[in-house]
């Protein structure tokens, strides 16, 4: 039986492995990649020096391919089900062809496999298919939430309060009602400015934990300048960015 472990890798620093997952990489025959361009080939390459880090028997193979793009018009959730269903035809004719019997494949996947990311779903899909047979497991990661609270050396929640986990596409329509804590991911900007009105603690970040990490928190509407900038001129210097931020409501006065 052929085996796929989806392996959680972290925020971009190799320090934030667990042991599961080193234990996981030494387990793998072929890991599978997608190439996501030059632009970003060194994400693709901070891959690479996690193999060559944590593993010891150095026979395993890469297998890379070009990843899909997703489509940035129309309907969002439409885009990004064709898109799933794109990976899901590249994934299982890696999983057919690339893998043999009693073999381990394995993908890394930033952050963790259970936030924000599609692998899990796109994985589903294939099983729910039918026509591929193999076991799979998910080994988890640091996510982008926990390397940004402790950078900013902070806790997530106030205490006994609930913390959301949203988008920028999402924060535009505001926070749920009695929530005061967000964790903001995948923000291409637009969300930024959402709670500018209100009395809002931002503390944001940039490639956290990574030698590249750029870090500013403040009052949002002190900061909102600062942080557009950062955004723009980092993403001039690498060509992308990955960023998170939390915020926070200031209690109200009694």
């Amino acid at each position: 039986m052929k085996k796929v472990l989806l392996i959680g890798i972290g925020a971009g620093n190799p320090d934030y492995i667990t042991m599961q997952a080193v234990k996981a990489l030494n387990a793998v025959d072929v890991f599978f990649f997608l190439d996501k361009g030059e632009v970003k080939a060194d994400l693709a390459n901070l891959r690479r020096e996690i193999c060559e880090r944590f593993i010891e028997d150095k026979s395993y193979r890469i297998v890379e391919v070009p990843g899909p793009v997703r489509d940035q018009g129309g309907d969002y959730k439409s885009g990004v089900h064709a898109w799933h269903r794109e990976k899901a035809q590249i994934f299982s004719s890696l999983i057919a062809d690339e893998l043999k019997d009693g073999e381990v494949g394995g993908f890394l996947v930033w952050g963790d496999p259970s936030l924000y990311d599609s692998t899990i779903r796109v994985i589903d899909q294939i099983v729910a298919q039918g026509t591929l047979a193999f076991e799979y497991e998910i080994i988890p990661g640091i996510t982008a939430v926990q390397a940004l609270a402790a950078e900013h050396k902070i806790a997530l929640n106030p205490i006994g309060e609930p913390v959301h986990i949203t988008t920028g596409r999402k924060l535009l329509e505001g926070l749920p009602q009695k929530v005061d804590t967000a964790v903001v991911m995948l923000d291409n900007g637009s969300g930024l400015r959402a709670l500018i009105d209100e009395d809002v603690e931002i503390f944001w970040g940039a490639y956290l934990g990574t030698p590249d990490q750029v870090l500013i928190s403040g009052k949002l509407k002190e900061c909102v300048d600062a942080i557009e900038e950062a955004r723009a001129d980092e993403r001039a210097r690498k060509g992308w960015i990955m960023d998170t931020y939390l915020l926070r409501r200031a209690p109200p006065r009694p």
